[in-house]
């Protein structure tokens, strides 16, 4: 472990799927010397990549989990974690970006930005991570690295300054020209692990000369020293590289590099921008909440010495028990010491403490700051902070996104049953997208999740690591319950037993909010309820959130104002006053005009020219919306806003329409209102299944 932090470097791999990044993290953990020889994702010799240590990661060749590993290069030690591309994995990415300082987003040379490197670009853009680009596949019939570049501008509004340009393309690739140092650069022996420099090809010399100029015009921004240099023309690379590490660690500029991870060409130029361009720790300013001061925000130091505060960001279940992978953002991290755990407030000795190899440990003996590691035997969920004693800080949360799909799993029998709880523990502690309960009604187990694929892969989970036999149902829409019109309601809840009775009466109204789930507002005045019971009426209101009166959907986008009530001196209870509430939001609610809003999906697909006409064809039938369509060479990207409920299956049909030559990808975007029509056939579809229940 280097001590000097300077020369450490934790950074991320994101991309759209099938983009080349576990491809790429198996390179440079080859030229790194972490490994000694190269395996493919979908690997003929049956291991696979390094990083997808998982069976089923090897079998579909896709990064289901985000994987963590370390390397040395000249000197600097790189933490990486790999993510998946995956939408339906996304919260791997977003806890992933979360911890680090720098990632490498890398994009396809023929695919371009796709609609998963915008999500990803989001991402960075909310933890604020500085980024390098990496163009791979350059290889591949059909690259075309300016194209991406000007993708880069136009649909991430990135400002991108080429680094590389390309000697030869497609299947003539032969190295870079480095901008820099304004060298040739070529990866010769078996598996380009041989770096020669050469003088720029001729034919080329003309277009490096001008890249370069733009590229000391885009520094020059960041450098005083760079523009008196470029005006004297007494232009360094230490003063080009300086200026260019400013702009992206600054995120207002974006280094693009090239090369073919496949072909083992430009991984080794890569490693050389991450130690140069991406920021250590101490680069990055991190904030804490001091929890005894109204959630002051708290700068941290990446001192070793200072108190400790760290963040447990994934948890993973291994044959030793719990495995929680920690980011320690200031002081150390020691086997032996006892810390705190801010949520629970319960002091922990740490035990074991190791750092991670993708599905391999080395023991150490402490994290400094500034370093991810990961703890034994320690109970805690994916978020927590760990703090020394004494200190009352508080790492914020990560964003989670709300699940939009649910199914229902049925053990085959009482070994089943038990297996699968002990499933859908783990699970939901690992993976906060991943929820699970119980129907009251039909006593089935639900799980929800952010689609089909995301279930699909937790079910097989089960049945594989648990040997809980299950059975699946068809998959169902998350709908929701809002209001469209503001109702008034005046309830007053009357109840005598004998001795004390309750009493309570609300009034107000309730009116639809945009943007938020739920929103309570106290308007009584002069004491008409006291303010001891006023908690109780929002407790009351919120309960009936979780099923609506019209279809027993969640309900969200609701206002609800309290402006008048009345308490009896000794009738009047918290019980009363929630019961009240309850009662009076039923009545409000019908009044109110009802409605049942519905995922929109937002789907990308990509598919041969040719069969453009009929994959429009196919969305529209689908109740879809088409947001645009571009011609890419011979590839033709559709955009739309299909219902999640017309998309089960759509892999299939898609697959026959396009000789299963198309592809499609597709996350959530927003809530919309159902159609009349469905809307009273899912009426139906509910009031059957409460009659076999």
């Amino acid at each position: 472990m280097i001590s000097e932090q300077k020369r450490v470097r934790n950074i991320g791999i994101s991309a759209h799927i099938d983009s080349g990044k576990t491809t790429l993290t198996e390179r440079i953990l080859y030229y790194t010397h972490r490994i000694h020889a190269i395996h493919d994702v979908r690997g003929k010799d049956g291991i696979g990549a390094t990083m997808d240590s998982m069976e089923l990661e090897r079998e579909r060749g896709i990064t289901i989990a985000s994987a963590a590993t370390f390397c040395q290069w000249n000197g600097h030690e790189i933490n990486i974690i790999d993510t998946p591309g995956h939408v339906d994995f996304t919260i791997e990415v977003e806890r992933s970006l979360r911890v680090l300082d720098g990632a490498i987003l890398v994009l396809c040379a023929v695919g371009g930005v796709q609609s998963q490197s915008i999500t990803v670009d989001q991402q960075m853009r909310r933890y604020n991570v500085p980024f390098i680009a990496f163009i791979n596949k350059c290889d591949r019939n059909g690259a075309n690295p300016e194209r991406v570049i000007r993708q880069l501008a136009q649909k991430l509004g990135h400002k991108p300054v080429a680094m590389q340009i390309p000697i030869g393309l497609e299947a003539d690739l032969q190295g870079l020209v480095d901008l820099v140092s304004m060298k040739a650069l070529y990866f010769e022996g078996p598996n380009g692990e041989e770096l020669r420099e050469a003088e720029i090809p001729e034919t080329l010399v003309t277009l490096a000369l001008e890249k370069r100029e733009a590229l000391i015009d885009a520094a020059a921004m960041f450098s005083d020293e760079l523009t008196e240099a470029a005006l004297e023309e007494k232009v360094t690379p230490e003063l080009i590289i300086e200026a260019v590490r400013r702009g992206t660690i600054a995120r207002a500029m974006t280094p693009v590099f090239l090369g073919s991870a496949y072909k083992n060409k430009g991984v080794q130029t890569l490693l050389d921008a991450v130690t140069r361009f991406l920021p250590c720790p101490a680069d990055i300013q991190n904030e804490a909440l001091d929890m005894g001061k109204d959630e002051k925000p708290v700068t941290l130091t990446s001192d070793p010495q200072a108190p400790l505060v760290a963040l447990a960001f994934k948890l993973e279940d291994g044959q030793y028990g719990q495995l929680s992978y920690v980011r320690v953002y200031q002081g150390t991290l020691s086997k032996g010491e006892s810390i705190v755990n801010m949520r629970t407030g319960r002091k922990i000795k740490v035990g074991r403490v190791v750092r991670m190899h993708a599905d391999q440990m080395e023991e150490i003996v402490s994290i400094p700051a500034g370093y991810i590691g990961a703890l034994f035997g320690v109970d805690c969920a994916s978020g927590d902070t760990f703090v020394s004693p004494g200190i009352n800080v508080s790492m914020t949360s990560m964003f989670i996104p709300q699940p939009v799909i649910s199914l229902a799993i049925v053990p085959k029998d009482n070994k089943a049953q038990i297996n699968m709880s002990k499933a859908l523990n783990r699970f939901t502690k690992e993976d906060p997208t991943f929820r699970t309960h119980v129907n009251e009604e039909t006593n089935e187990t639900i799980i929800e999740g952010m689609g089909e694929l995301h279930l699909e892969v937790y079910v097989e989970r089960m049945r594989r690591e648990y040997n809980a036999a299950v059975e699946t149902g068809q998959p169902q829409v998350a709908y929701r319950e809002t209001i469209t019109r503001r109702a008034d309601f005046n309830y007053t809840h009357k109840k005598q037993t004998g001795g004390a009775g309750q009493y309570g009466r609300v009034a107000g109204y309730i009116e639809p909010v945009e943007g938020e789930e739920f929103v309570f507002e106290n308007q009584v005045f002069g004491g008409a309820i006291p303010t001891q019971f006023i908690p109780a009426c929002e407790k009351g209101f919120r309960g009936c959130l979780k099923k609506g009166p019209k279809m027993e959907f969640p309900v969200t986008g609701i206002k609800v104002v309290l402006d008048d009530g009345a308490a009896h001196s000794v009738d009047s209870s918290e019980i009363a006053f929630m019961a009240a509430a309850r009662s009076a939001f039923m009545e409000a609610y019908l009044k109110a005009h009802p409605v049942i809003h519905e995922p929109i999906m937002k789907v990308v697909v990509e598919s041969p020219t040719e069969f453009q006409g009929s994959v429009m064809g196919s969305l529209n039938q689908r109740r879809g919306m088409i947001l645009g369509a571009q011609d890419e060479g011979v590839i033709c990207v559709i955009e739309a806003q299909v219902p999640l409920a017309e998309m089960f299956g759509y892999s299939t049909v898609l697959r026959s329409l396009t000789q299963g030559k198309a592809q499609f990808t597709m996350e959530f975007s927003t809530y919309k209102q159902l159609p009349q029509s469905i809307t009273e056939e899912l009426a139906k579809k509910v009031l059957e299944r409460k009659k076999v229940a």
